[in-house]
């Protein structure tokens, strides 16, 4: 059974920053939402809400992160430039935060 510390800190670096999962998964290949989230649960062992990917996926398209478009009867997003900065500038800060936590 999980302490309340590391439900914290699953649920912190989960959902709270799935925005960075999907991007990074984008970067290596454009897909659709339902894909994005089986390729989350199968590469970071969680599994986000459906609703939750495509609110997610909304929020970053209105922001210029990803662009999508239509293909037969899917809706396929794509990373942006501005989007591969964003989650550059991301892995800075995750890496500056955490580089001497587990020394």
């Amino acid at each position: 059974m999980d302490s309340p510390e590391i439900k914290r800190l699953k649920e912190k670096t989960g959902i709270e920053i799935l925005w960075i999962y999907i991007l990074a998964l984008l970067k290596k290949e454009s897909c659709h939402p339902y894909l994005l989230r089986k390729k989350i649960s199968e590469e970071f062992n969680f599994l986000p809400g459906n609703v939750t990917v495509y609110v997610v996926m909304y929020k970053l398209k209105s922001r210029g992160y990803v662009n999508s478009k239509k293909n037969k009867n899917k809706v396929i997003y794509s990373i942006t430039k501005k989007g591969n900065e964003l989650l550059k500038e991301a892995e800075k800060i995750i890496n500056t935060k955490t580089k001497k936590i587990f020394k």
